[in-house]
């Protein structure tokens, strides 16, 4: 008779170990592409050289015993993929730093042409003057004098709302600009400030277009069929689109650390990606064409959503989010991450600097690493398995991404994980009705405004909860900057090794008393 791995039948089965040998290489890349954008070409120069040479010096080393050639092959595979990437990094920089837009006097005034990689993105209000726009595009030319420099590179334009709000991504656009100097390093080459509407150069493409089209008529069936502040906050639940967001909301969301909703995440993906999949499973399709169906869907709401470097992040983070729990492959979900922040950061270095993605692949990595065994304990202690998931999820991606969050604010907010327990059961059914609501108003708008009419409630409750949340204004003042962040990162660690150890505890002491004849 086979005996029991598992100890006895009050005890679970044991969990395959993560498959973590991509994580360094991972890591170790994203830090070396960091290093040569903030220090500089030369320092990252300097430190794909001496990783180079360290890993030619200690390979023959590594692998002289063959017992630890595993252990060696991944400290290799580190330092080669640190060394390409401090290398890819400071070649990135130093184009950067080239620019001739570098070289210019700030205040400088031009023509320039360029085409947004992004929707335009309000600013906040401010006391006096109009609401700023900000839009990321890639520079095509600019123009001091009567002959154009026909140069790329990536801009951040500032500018009013006149003629700017309605832009698309791809559409390529002339206005004259007063020229800043980059706020960060982050291979911005220049900041414009644009004196006026400008004035269309080429269309958008069609994809984009037809994304525009959607996107405008979700937000007018959303303006016929919900009450004003839940009309602006859907198409950014939906598809990130928060050109309608009231400044309250916006505010309130901050305050409670929800944030994150109304920015296109994985979150959106994984809920999109869950509903089609079970959708395919309920009709017992034939798994490869679920397979098609699934990439269909997701190609169609990265088109939604706009395929920006922000987006792609979602798309990826989330597929491995349903890689995670869906499908079962916990194992091979750390892989897959790893993977693809390795692939996302060779594709756009910039990445690397992206707070954005920070918190995204901190978060996708808690939900693989932390959260299943954490759901576990609490459904082992009577919790019911929605809640333990939710609570554990939640809490997982509140303290790996706090540290960040409090060197950036200044502020941890203490509600953050009641506040997203409370809100979680109401985004599915938003974001699954506001897509299927996005579809349709193409073809049949008064059916639109029906499956809005549908998310009056889960809206009013996330509402609600954020506006409560936000005027109890508890949250701990910490100082911004590394020290905070350090000090938070220290807690937050403790408080990680604590729970991980709880969560690995055996309950077979527990036995007894479930089975007092056993």
């Amino acid at each position: 008779m086979t005996p029991d791995r598992s100890g006895g039948n009050d005890r679970e089965p044991v969990t395959p170990p993560l498959d973590a040998r991509l994580v360094l290489p991972a890591i170790a890349g994203w830090a070396a592409t960091l290093i040569a954008i903030v220090a500089g070409a030369h320092t990252g120069l300097l430190l794909a050289a001496g990783l180079a040479i360290t890993a030619v010096a200690t390979a023959g080393w590594l692998f002289r015993r063959g017992r630890r050639r595993a252990i060696a092959s991944v400290l290799l595979a580190a330092v080669l993929t640190a060394a390409g990437f401090a290398l890819a990094g400071a070649r990135h920089e130093a184009r950067a730093a080239a620019h001739p837009l570098r070289h210019l006097d700030e205040g400088t005034r031009l023509t320039a042409v360029a085409v947004p990689a992004d929707d335009p993105k309000p600013l906040p209000a401010r006391p006096f003057g109009a609401r700023q726009w900000m839009i990321r595009a890639e520079l095509r030319e600019y123009r001091l004098g009567p002959d154009p420099v026909r140069v790329g590179g990536t801009v951040l334009v500032l500018a009013p709302a006149g003629g700017w709000s309605a832009l698309l991504p791809g559409q390529e656009v002339k206005f004259r600009a007063r020229l800043e100097h980059p706020w960060r390093h982050d291979l911005t080459v220049a900041v414009l400030r644009a004196q006026g509407p400008p004035t269309a150069v080429a269309p958008a493409p069609w994809w984009q277009r037809v994304a525009g089209a959607i996107r405008g008529r979700l937000a007018a069936s959303a303006a016929r069929a919900l009450p004003a502040d839940a009309a602006g906050l859907l198409p950014g639940l939906v598809d990130g689109d928060i050109s309608r967001l009231p400044d309250r909301v916006r505010e309130n969301f901050r305050e409670t650390d929800l944030t994150h909703l109304v920015a296109v995440s994985g979150t959106n993906v994984t809920i999109i990606l869950m509903a089609v999949s079970r959708s395919v499973e309920r009709f017992t399709v034939d798994r490869r064409l679920g397979i098609v169906i699934s990439a269909v869907a997701l190609l169609a709401f990265v088109i939604l959503a706009r395929p920006s470097p922000s987006v792609l992040r979602a798309a990826l983070m989330g597929a491995i989010a349903v890689l995670a729990t869906a499908m079962g492959r916990r194992k091979q979900a750390l892989p897959a991450l790893c993977a693809a922040v390795v692939g996302l950061l060779a594709c756009c270095p910039e990445l690397a600097l992206d707070i954005g993605f920070a918190l995204s692949v901190l978060a996708t990595a808690a939900l693989i690493v932390l959260s299943p065994g954490w759901s576990r304990w609490l459904e082992r202690h009577g919790w019911p398995h929605r809640l333990a998931e939710a609570f554990a999820i939640a809490a997982a991606a509140f303290l790996v991404t706090t540290p960040l969050l409090a060197a950036l604010t200044g502020h941890v907010g203490l509600l953050a994980v009641l506040v997203n327990v409370l809100v979680e059961p109401a985004i599915a059914p938003i974001t699954i009705l506001g897509t299927l609501a996005a579809v349709v108003a193409c073809v049949c708008p008064p059916l639109a405004d029906i499956l809005l009419r549908l998310t009056i409630l889960p809206l009013r409750w996330l509402l609600s909860v954020s506006e409560h949340g936000a005027s109890l204004g508890i949250s701990l003042p910490v100082p911004d900057g590394v020290t905070g962040g350090a000090v938070t990162a220290a807690v937050a660690a403790s408080l990680v090794a604590v729970l991980v150890r709880l969560s690995h505890r055996a309950p077979a002491a527990r036995g007894p008393d479930r089975d007092p004849g056993g």
